[in-house]
């Protein structure tokens, strides 16, 4: 007999016997923890050697567009700062200088106003040298000189003052004085008014000069 199974007659439509199940898995169907080993590994280097997106890229355009701003911002507001005290500083010195200017004007306003008054104060001064004013004369000029101090004119120049060419005009020298040891107004020949710290006449006086130190041989004769 042959060793041959027996072949099962197949009735026309019914489906073929399965065949048994393979106890070995094919290679195609290997096990998840089998799939993981093998996928190639990926590691930080291969992440951080990737290329930027485009989301990075215009982030880091915008941030160096912002930090260029700022740089010019703060330059422009340097450039206005200076512009302003420079500005404020010339407003300061023109202001001083307008002061200084309109200072000026009324002096010599004032002073313009009052010379013919100096002028008649100084024939009265002239007068007390013979004698003292009559009442009435007296009366007068004590009032001229109330009106000029009121003014702000200062009157100054007496016998005895020390010489001072900002001061006092010097008309002669009338020789030597012992009594004095620098050059002295001796005579006033016409008095000096002052408004404030400028003069606006000077004095006009006589001087003396020191005498010189005497030696001893000098003395002795």
């Amino acid at each position: 007999m042959s060793d041959t199974p027996p072949v099962e007659p197949v009735v026309e439509g019914e489906p073929a016997p399965a065949e048994p199940a393979s106890a070995e898995p094919t290679p195609a169907e290997a096990t998840p923890a089998e799939a993981s080993a093998e996928a190639p590994a990926q590691g930080f280097g291969d992440a951080a050697g990737e290329a930027p997106d485009a989301t990075e890229v215009e982030f880091s355009d915008e941030l160096s567009r912002a930090e260029s701003d700022a740089a010019q911002a703060r330059a422009d507001v340097a450039a206005l700062t200076d512009d302003l005290q420079r500005l404020q500083a010339e407003y300061l010195n023109y202001k001083r200088r307008v002061d200084r200017d309109r200072e000026l004007v009324r002096e010599n306003a004032t002073w313009t106003a009052l010379a013919p008054v100096t002028e008649v104060l100084d024939t009265i001064d002239r007068a007390r040298e013979h004698g003292p004013l009559e009442e009435g004369l007296r009366a007068v000029a004590e009032q001229l000189e109330r009106v000029v101090a009121g003014q702000g004119l200062v009157r100054y120049g007496a016998p005895g003052d020390a010489f001072d060419p900002m001061l006092h005009e010097a008309l002669s020298h009338i020789g030597q004085d012992p009594d004095v040891e620098v050059t002295t107004c001796k005579v006033v020949a016409r008095a000096g008014y002052r408004l404030g710290d400028r003069v606006l006449r000077a004095a006009q006086v006589l001087v003396v000069d020191p005498a010189p130190e005497q030696t001893e041989s000098q003395r002795a004769e």
